[in-house]
C-alpha cells in the first residue's frame, strides 16, 4: 500500500467483490486477465479497477494484464484474509443461529468459537457442536480464548451494553447486526450491518425499473 494514503471506504468495499470474481476465474483455470476483460465481467469500468488497485501499488503489467492467482493473493493479504480469526456470537436466536451455520459451512478463515445468550432455554443448546454459554461469563471467555471478533445479534436495546463488554475484553472488531449504530473505542473496528437498509435499497431499484419514465 502507498504510504500516507487514506483509502476510501468505497474502495475497500469493492475489494471483496474483486476477490470473489478472481476466485471464480481460478476455478475456471484462467491465468491472466486484462482490466478491460475484468471490467466486462465484474461491471466496474476498467479505469475504476485500475484506480482501485493503484491505491495499493498496482499489480498489473502493461500489455499483459493481471495474474489472476497473484492478484487474488494480494487482495487477500490486503483484506487480512491470509490468517484466521476467532469469533464469538452474542445472541443465539434465529439470526445468531443463521450466522453460526453460515460461517460453519462457508469456512473462510473465520471460526466461531463460542455462542452466548441470556435466555436460560437457549443456554446449553448446541449449534454445530458449539454449546450456547451464559452471557454472564462472556468477558472471561473472550480474555482467556483470545477472541478477535464479536458478532452482535441482540436487540437494539442490548447492543451497546454488549459492545461495551466486548471492547472491555479487548476484541479487535465487532460485526453488528443489531439495528443501531454503536459507539466503540478507536482501537476497535466495527462493521454495522443494517439489513433494512439493504432491503430499502432493493425497493428503490425495483421501483426505478418499474417506472423508468420517472427516472428521466
Amino acid at each position: 500500500m502507498k504510504k500516507d494514503t487514506k483509502i476510501s471506504n468505497a474502495v475497500i468495499k469493492r475489494l471483496p467483490r474483486y476477490r470473489r470474481y478472481l476466485k471464480e476465474l481460478q476455478k475456471k483455470g484462467v491465468d491472466k486477465i486484462s482490466s478491460n476483460e475484468f471490467s466486462r465481467l465484474i461491471g466496474y469500468t476498467a479505469s475504476q479497477i485500475r484506480q482501485d488497485l493503484n491505491n495499493f501499488g498496482g499489480f498489473g503489467q502493461q500489455g499483459y494484464g493481471y495474474n489472476v492467482e497473484g492478484l487474488y493473493n494480494e487482495i487477500s493479504a490486503i483484506l487480512g484474509l491470509d490468517k484466521e480469526y476467532r469469533m464469538i456470537i452474542v445472541g443465539a436466536g434465529n439470526l445468531g443461529q443463521a450466522i453460526a451455520n453460515y460461517t460453519y459451512y462457508y469456512k473462510a478463515g473465520f471460526v466461531v468459537c463460542g455462542i452466548f445468550d441470556v435466555n436460560p432455554r437457549l443456554i446449553g443448546l448446541k449449534i454445530n457442536d458449539i454449546e450456547v454459554m451464559d452471557y454472564e461469563n462472556i468477558v472471561e471467555y473472550v480474555e482467556q480464548n483470545q477472541i478477535d471478533i464479536g458478532i452482535i445479534c441482540t436487540t437494539k436495546d442490548s447492543a451497546q451494553e454488549v459492545a461495551d463488554k466486548l471492547c472491555f475484553a479487548r476484541v479487535k472488531g465487532l460485526w453488528n447486526f443489531a439495528p443501531v449504530d454503536l459507539e466503540v473505542p478507536d482501537y476497535v473496528a466495527i462493521e454495522n450491518v443494517h439489513l433494512s437498509d439493504s432491503l430499502h435499497s432493493l425497493a428503490y431499484h425495483m421501483n426505478r425499473k418499474a417506472n423508468p419514465e420517472k427516472n428521466k
